[in-house]
């Protein structure tokens, strides 16, 4: 029988979303769901959660709980992982606002820039020691990371244990199936599409009709300035268009649709503050940060999750164990990776997001072939600070720190990189005095 461990099951959306949908699955039918966090009353919640509605929908699931990781991962089949290390918000307003206060104009400071770097060094070691005990565990089980910073995450996982079956998901990828079907005036079932980069730094390449062949990029093209500047989010419905300012401008230069907005692009870029929709992003987090701090104060926040009258997932990932249970070879829009020749921009070692192919074998990406090398320069630019970023944390090195603050194309002035660097360790010591 199937062992599926969520690590990190206290945590808001996360815990309850997956439980949600496992319980969707036929094919997962009669599974155990083994939930661990380290933070007992969060994760007692989950489980009580979960309990209530497996009575409620009569499904046939083996939920159990522990704080013990060791125990949660004997047996295991697969093993998805979406953890933070300390109070997750006060934290990243810290490396947000610090370096700004040093001159370096970065933004959302989650997985890019110098935030994206201290985000790195606290939690890729917790991350790391989840993988130490995988490996001692259940070495042969299935691991999904849904962390952040992905791509530094996934590089130092992949970098210490490149034969773990470790493979990176994010949800932005199904930013498509909610535009392109107005956008190109069909059900998202007659569209297919190939999307490839760095995790949130990711365009969408190719795009057709499944019926008639047809590119769709001319009609995206003809539609698409109306279509954005209207389009409002869920954060931000009060703003139509808003958190497109580098979006906007990643289209006019390159000619393709990325696939997320200004939050997450703009954390790569070095000109992206000066176009960046700061106001929305700044309504976007703020309104993110009070749906996560109340998540479990009103049912209504997750019962949609156990809503038994329709089978939308919150996330992709168990579809993915069912094709892999399956062994079905079927294709899957976006999946972490290393580079296995699949972007010629980017060296071998470098995670990226590229289509993949799901069987019994686990998930294996797919090549994007003539992968455009202009984008591609804005992907190298970022080489540097997570090769450095690996190494800092596997070395305790905090002159390698110093270095991927110095590689990241965010960070213009050495001087204020170094105050900047000493002031986070000191701000941030519970979890940055490994760095020697």
């Amino acid at each position: 029988m199937n062992k599926i461990v969520l690590i990190g099951a206290g945590s808001a959306n996360f815990g309850l979303g997956t439980i949600g949908d496992i319980f969707k699955s036929k094919v997962l039918e009669g599974s155990t769901i083994s939930l661990h966090d380290i933070n007992a009353k969060a994760l007692e919640n989950t489980k009580n959660i979960a309990l209530k509605y497996k009575e409620k929908l009569k499904v046939n699931f083996n939920i159990e709980a522990t704080t013990n990781r060791e125990d949660a991962l004997k047996d295991a089949t697969f093993c998805i992982i979406s953890v933070e290390v300390g109070k997750r918000f006060d934290l990243w307003d810290q490396d947000w606002k610090i370096p700004l206060q040093y001159g370096i104009k970065q933004i959302y400071g989650e997985n890019g820039g110098p935030g994206g770097l201290f985000h790195s060094l606290r939690i890729i070691p917790a991350v790391l020691s989840i993988c130490d005990d995988i490996v001692k565990i259940c070495p042969d089980a299935f691991v999904f990371n849904y962390s952040n910073p992905m791509q530094r995450i996934c590089h130092a996982v992949t970098s210490k244990y490149p034969d773990l079956k470790f493979t990176g998901l994010c949800h932005e990828i199904a930013s498509m199936e909610r535009q392109l079907p107005t956008l190109m005036e069909t059900d998202y079932s007659n569209i297919e599409i190939k999307a490839g980069g760095l995790n949130h730094l990711s365009i969408l390449l190719d795009v057709k009709y499944k019926d008639t062949k047809k590119d769709g990029y001319p009609i995206i093209h003809k539609k698409f300035k109306d279509y954005y500047s209207k389009l409002a989010g869920e954060y931000y419905p009060t703003k139509p268009g808003a958190e497109r300012g580098v979006f906007f401008e990643l289209y006019k230069i390159y000619g393709y649709l990325p696939i997320t907005t200004d939050s997450h692009l703009g954390e790569y870029i070095q000109w992206a503050y000066s176009v960046a929709d700061h106001e929305a992003i700044m309504e976007f987090y703020n309104n993110y940060k009070i749906r996560c701090l109340t998540f479990y104060d009103n049912e209504s926040h997750y019962t949609e999750f156990f809503d038994p009258s329709g089978n939308k997932m919150n996330e992709r990932i168990v579809p993915i164990l069912e094709a892999i249970l399956d062994d079905a070879n079927i294709e899957e829009s976006a999946v972490n990776l290393p580079n296995n020749n699949f972007i010629d921009s980017l060296p071998k070692d470098i995670v990226v997001e590229v289509p993949g192919i799901l069987n019994k074998s686990g998930v294996t990406g797919i090549r994007l072939e003539n992968y455009p090398s202009d984008f591609g320069t804005l992907l190298n630019n970022q080489v540097g600070t997570i090769q450095l970023t690996t190494s800092a944390v596997l070395n305790k090195s905090k002159h390698q720190a110093y270095q991927a603050l110095l590689a990241d194309p965010v960070v213009d002035n050495a001087i204020s990189a170094s105050k900047l660097l000493d002031t986070m360790i000191d701000f941030q010591k519970e979890f940055l005095d490994y760095l020697k």
